[in-house]
């Protein structure tokens, strides 16, 4: 049987510049801008664009470090964990923020989306850049699983309209308790969600890591699917 997900690599932007595109069965809905984590657009994050797909969302995972290697696409652990970790610190503030301006204005564009509200998800680094696509442009909603750096990334809040919604694992070795007690404190009295989830690892989303979490990855989908529906519907 074929799924009902349609699926494509599309252009976003400069030439290079692709996404990972997953249309909805019904060919249409709210738009939604996937982040990938530091191993690209692998496996996995394609197949969370198909999830959120099957949910009713169009979705674009945009391809990060475009301007590296294009389709990067990595494991976990031994060297592709480190080739991770060294395209990661080639990531650059300006180029970073002219490619979300890109992805989303290119998800936007789609006739698929058209008069559709807009919102982000991302884990690891893409959620801090979800956080910092709701900076950058006027989204509806965007939420970010344990999105290191975003506890330095506050003095940005005034600039987002949208709702948030953030996962974070209990124990996360890049992210310490001291850092989302920060952003739960700066987001108090906002349109806003903060959720731990008690013995989990950074990265208890994915399914293809050691540190994945069945409980907590599908208590936290839930809860993203129920905001974002709310939101973006």
């Amino acid at each position: 049987m074929n799924s009902p997900v349609k699926t494509s690599w599309v252009p976003i932007g400069d030439a290079g510049f692709e996404g990972y595109l997953a249309l909805p069965p019904a060919g249409s809905g709210p738009a939604l801008v996937l982040w990938q984590e530091i191993f690209g657009v692998n496996e996995h994050i394609r197949t969370v664009a198909e999830q959120y797909a099957l949910a009713g969302f169009v979705v674009l995972a945009p391809d990060v470090f475009w301007r590296q290697a294009r389709r990067v696409d990595l494991g976990y652990v031994g060297e592709e964990r480190q080739r991770a970790l060294a395209l990661m610190g080639t990531l650059e503030a300006a180029t970073l923020a002219a490619d979300i301006r890109a992805a989303v204005g290119a998800l936007r564009a789609l006739p698929a989306t058209a008069g559709c509200k807009t919102g982000s998800v991302g884990y690891c680094l893409g959620g801090r850049l979800a956080f910092l696509s709701a900076a950058l442009t006027d989204l509806d909603a965007a939420v970010a699983y344990y999105g290191g750096g975003i506890h330095d990334q506050l003095q940005r809040l005034p600039e987002i309209r949208g709702a948030l919604q953030f996962h974070y694992a209990e124990h996360d070795d890049h992210i310490p308790a001291e850092a989302v007690e920060r952003v739960r404190a700066a987001v108090a009295g906002r349109a806003a969600e903060l959720h731990v989830y008690p013995g989990t690892l950074h990265g208890f989303n994915c399914w293809a890591r050691g540190s994945y979490h069945a409980a907590s990855a599908a208590l936290a989908l839930g809860r993203s699917l129920a905001f974002l529906a709310q939101r973006l519907f």
